[in-house]
């Protein structure tokens, strides 16, 4: 794959980090779970053992000396982390804000309270060689703050510092870092199980890692994640293409992230829709993977208590607060010293969630039990020593401040790329993934060849064999402008709805820092390319000669390479509009209406030389004008003599006379060719801004 290959590959882990472990008998206490809500919580100081545990970053040098991220042992943390949703509507409160700050002083106090406070101060610290779980009920916060960690707010206002070990950090280091294994399943269903892995490993691993390497490494993960049975089953579809089943779907989402071997990885319920075996399988890989050195945070939802068991740290949240923060042991111990110890035949991770839940009709007793617990752990030693380890120094805390605003300094946050790839190595990959999703649906490449040697056959019938009277001027001059027609038609629905349809999966890994956002687009119209020149052709090919039109081999070949332009001018308009609509419904709604008004300025159902003033600059957007005059202008320049063959009617003496019925200049030939290039050009980068505005927009 062009792929440079070095002597030391960078797969191998360097350092391994002990964990301590637990076990789950040592919840001895006999007392039984009742309802959480009517429990007796002693709110006293905890003595306990460190909630942080495994030590405080080491502070950065704050003598000017430019920070450099390790690649392992990576320590994270965050410290004050505060979340509002506005209930409002997003683009009405921009535009209104815009407007009111013009004649209005802002109020921020008075700005928070129209919004829901998601996160109240939220803390926390993850060490390397730490697997930590998020837990708790629903609605606590756990998505929120796993979002919040990662940079991907979704609109919501976000207050409050993340640093790497020690160091502000931003989100395109962060990418750089991390990876994320989201709740979604999002793949191209055409391609298998390995080629995904492959494609995986070809843009997100390091560069100096040599081919030979990444293949290996392909290997131990369909080995590792028990996907080799299923490795050439096409990933599928849900209701389209029949592919691999739910739960491999979450495996195979799973063996993605953990392919690249990142020192950060956020995994949000990477659990769900796995049998408890599974379940249980995934959570050993993490735990593998943090044993390795690197750093593990994930949400979770009622793990069983083997999994539990395999926690380093747990991060209980409740109403948008810290419960908790600690060992699983500490943990017992906390709660047990609020009177609260959790039974020793009980799930702990049930136990704790239910505890700290709000259960309907006793909301106002739930809030005040977890506004207790919480107030408890932060007043007690493991929470003033987390509070403590996650402070940054005065001119850090200032930088970091600096940085919210979309700042970069010089110091601390590395303006670093989030692509392990470089631009050509993406090209490749994505252009082969793109021609690999093509080639693997010959139905549809067979249906659309079919379609197009169906409707020349049809009207070359229907026109066949034309002769040069005023009959036939008027049947080539029909036939020529259905050509344009078909083409536009045929080609904007084939191309519709390649971008929207493919828009979440290609936000995610945009995001994810697999690919930019121009080899994407570039290498999905690349990859088409040879259909559309095919289909035109084998189009002319067909009906151009039982038509009748100029018999000329030179005007034929000029009539191809038009009807060509004009294919790829409407597989270009298809392109915008797809990258232009937010589905593939939105895109098939707005299609057709936007097409009708270049469609009658073409020149067959209105003259030019009538089209409005006020119009006049759509007519020059409009290819069905340039195509059809370019045709006619083909068809009937070298014409000196057209038979009238009766009597009192309006017949043209040649093709001249033919073209200034359409007000058609023979002038223009060339630049019709050049006005075809241009809108097709112009097209593509309206639907390269459009796909790019999406990107910058989220």
């Amino acid at each position: 794959m062009g792929l440079k290959e070095e002597q030391k590959p960078l797969l191998v882990n360097q350092g391994t980090k002990n964990s301590q472990t637990y076990s789950s008998t040592n919840y001895s206490d006999n007392i039984a779970p009742t309802d959480q809500c009517v429990l007796t919580l002693d709110p006293v100081k905890q003595g306990g053992g460190a909630g942080g545990g495994g030590g405080p970053p080491k502070k950065p040098p704050s003598n000017g000396v430019r920070a450099k991220f390790p690649e392992e042992n990576i320590t994270y943390t965050w410290s004050g982390i505060n979340v509002f949703a506005s209930g409002q509507d997003q683009r009405h409160t921009k535009i209104w804000g815009g407007i009111k700050s013009l004649f209005c002083k802002k109020n921020p106090s008075a700005r928070s309270h129209q919004r829901k406070h998601i996160l109240k101060n939220v803390t926390g610290i993850a060490y390397p060689g730490e697997l930590l779980a998020i837990m708790g009920s629903s609605g606590a916060g756990k998505t929120t703050l796993l979002n919040t960690l990662t940079f991907r707010n979704n609109g919501n206002i976000v207050s409050g510092q993340r640093a790497v070990n020690g160091i502000p950090i931003n989100s395109t280091t962060l990418s750089s870092l991390s990876a994320y294994v989201q709740q979604d399943d999002l793949f191209i269903g055409t391609l298998t199980v390995r080629e995904h892995l492959v494609f995986q490993a070809l843009v997100r691993m390091d560069p100096q890692i040599p081919y030979s390497q990444r293949m290996i490494r392909v290997e131990e993960v369909i080995k590792e994640l028990t996907l080799s049975k299923c490795q050439h089953t096409v990933i599928g579809t849900p209701g389209r293409i029949k592919g691999i089943s739910g739960g491999e779907m979450k495996r195979l989402s799973f063996a993605s992230e953990v392919l690249t071997n990142p020192p950060v990885m956020f995994c949000d319920e990477p659990t769900s829709g796995l049998d408890s075996f599974m379940a249980q399988n995934v959570v050993t890989v993490l735990k593998s993977m943090a044993l390795k050195g690197k750093t593990i945070i994930c949400t979770i939802h009622q793990p069983s208590s083997e999994v539990y068991a395999m926690f380093d740290k747990i991060l209980l949240m409740a109403e948008g607060r810290v419960a908790f923060l600690g060992s699983p042991d500490d943990a017992f111990n906390f709660f047990k010293g609020l009177g609260a110890s959790c039974p020793s035949n009980y799930n702990p991770a049930d136990y704790y969630i239910q505890l700290l839940a709000i259960v309907p009709t006793q909301e106002e007793a739930c809030r005040d039990h977890v506004d207790m617990v919480c107030d408890s752990f932060e007043r007690s030693e493991q929470g003033i020593k987390l509070t403590a380890v996650t402070e940054l120094s005065g001119d850090l805390q200032a930088k970091a401040m600096l940085s919210s605003w979309g700042e970069t300094w010089q110091g601390g946050v590395a303006n670093r790329s989030p692509y392990k790839a470089s631009w050509w190595a993406q090209f490749e990959a994505v252009l082969w993934r793109s021609w690999l999703s093509i080639k693997k649906e010959p139905v549809l490449i067979k249906v659309r060849l079919l379609q197009t040697l169906m409707v020349a056959i049809m009207i070359g019938l229907i026109y066949f064999d034309q002769n040069l009277d005023q009959d036939g001027v008027m049947n080539i001059n029909g036939a020529l402008f259905i050509c344009i027609t078909n083409m536009t038609f045929q080609n904007v629905f084939a191309v519709i709805s390649v971008f929207c349809s493919e828009l979440p999966v290609f936000m995610r890994e945009h995001f994810n820092g697999m690919y930019r956002t121009d080899v994407y687009f570039l290498c999905k119209t690349m990859a088409e390319v040879p259909i559309f020149l095919a289909i035109p052709c084998i189009f002319t090919c067909v009906m151009y000669y039982m038509v009748g039109l100029n018999p000329k081999f030179s005007h034929f070949l000029a009539a191809g390479a038009i009807i060509t332009l004009v294919s790829n001018v409407a597989t270009s308009f298809g392109y915008f509009i797809s990258c232009a609509s937010s589905n593939v419904s939105v895109a098939l709604s707005i299609g057709p209406p936007v097409i009708i008004p270049f469609l009658l300025f073409g020149g067959f159902f209105l003259n030019v030389g009538s089209v409005p003033s006020y119009f006049k600059w759509l007519s020059y957007l409009s290819w069905f004008k340039y195509g059809n005059e370019a045709l006619l202008i083909n068809q009937w320049a070298d014409i000196d003599t057209i038979a009238c063959t009766r009597a009192n009617t309006t017949c043209p003496k040649n093709g001249h006379i033919v073209l200034e019925t359409y007000n058609f200049s023979e002038n223009d030939y060339l630049m019709d060719y050049v006005s075809l290039i241009l809108l097709m050009i112009v097209f593509r980068l309206l639907g390269f801004f459009s796909l790019l505005y999406r990107t910058l927009r989220k």
